[in-house]
């Protein structure tokens, strides 16, 4: 069940909030709808905003420039996580300072690896000590044979992310887990993996806010929501991505958020929680209730987030599983 905030709002509840990007603040070129308002409110009350971004090819001032002009105010690099910022600390773990690393992957990445004081190379050498890699649209087939050789060498290799796809313009395509794949198939290893929903990217953000309560904001439930769980954060799904309200319903016990909002301008307004007695769970206006496998909105609308909180509390706490539950339609899909 979804525990109270114990202030008015969300944002009043937590010291940092760390957002997902793509889905959560934008999509494409657009900005979601109430978002940059919802933000520019939050800071204006004196939160501390922190971005989460598992994409590698991007320097940090790039996603901050990106989303100042996007109308949010006061963005700096600083402001901004990424996976590669998280990945570089694992490999310098592992390897002497000044070694050789072979980078695979963009300007970002390459950006943060010269930072911290590698020498890059792009082709395997007997010097080659760690490959790091990350997304990039220009990557090609060499990129990843010569991986694989330093690999199969006794090189050690951290991926920035594991994510299986991206979506583009035209449709979904490979993401760098895919590319991580190819390589593990032609070497037979694993990669240490940095980006969410691994945990090293929630620590870094955790120590570079100095957060105490911080909330995880997204809108996946395998990257977002089960990185909050790892990073042991409370966390926020919104249903302005990908992830909505029957897969939110029917998630497994460590992809469930914390809250559930139709958008960002829950940060800023008063959560209603949801409340069980027994079979029957209230939220505002809305009851629903579980009898067996059959799940119904017995007063409010069905439409409605409070219908969705409801239903979650209830279906999560109940031990048949989610799958088998029979859903109204139209069960908290809103207008």
């Amino acid at each position: 069940m979804m525990s109270v905030p114990p202030a008015r709002t969300l944002s009043d509840a937590f010291d940092v909030l760390l957002f997902d990007l793509d889905g959560v603040i934008y999509i494409g070129a657009d900005p979601v709808p109430y978002a940059v308002d919802s933000l520019n409110a939050a800071r204006a009350a004196g939160n501390r905003l922190g971005f989460l971004t598992n994409n590698a090819s991007r320097r940090t001032q790039t996603v901050a420039d990106h989303l100042t002009r996007l109308g949010i105010r006061g963005v700096t690099a600083a402001d901004v996580v990424s996976s590669p910022e998280a990945a570089v600390p694992l490999l310098a773990q592992r390897i002497p300072a000044g070694a050789e690393v072979l980078v695979v992957g963009g300007d970002g990445l390459r950006w943060e690896v010269e930072n911290a004081g590698f020498r890059i190379t792009t082709v395997a050498t007997p010097d080659t000590a760690g490959v790091i890699q990350g997304f990039t649209p220009e990557l090609t087939w060499n990129d990843l044979a010569e991986a694989s050789y330093a690999i199969e060498a006794g090189a050690v290799w951290v991926g920035t992310n594991g994510d299986w796809t991206i979506p583009r313009e035209k449709g979904v395509a490979p993401g760098n887990g895919t590319l991580l794949a190819a390589v593990h198939t032609a070497t037979g290893k694993f990669p240490e993996v940095a980006g969410k929903p691994e945990r090293p990217i929630y620590d870094v953000a955790r120590r570079r806010f100095a957060a105490t309560r911080p909330l995880a904001i997204g809108d996946r439930l395998d990257t977002d929501i089960l990185g909050a769980h790892r990073g042991e954060m409370d966390s926020l799904l919104v249903l302005t991505g990908v992830d909505t309200p029957l897969t939110v319903l029917r998630a497994d016990p460590d992809q469930r958020p914390t809250y559930i909002a139709r958008d960002l301008r829950a940060l800023n307004e008063y959560y209603e929680p949801a409340v069980l007695n027994g079979n029957t769970a209230e939220c505002g206006t809305v009851s629903a209730r579980l009898d067996r496998a059959i799940l119904t909105i017995t007063h409010g609308d069905v439409r409605s987030v409070e219908a969705l909180r409801a239903a979650c509390a209830l279906v999560w706490t109940s031990n048949v599983p989610p799958t088998a539950i029979q859903v109204p339609a139209g069960l908290g899909e809103g207008e």
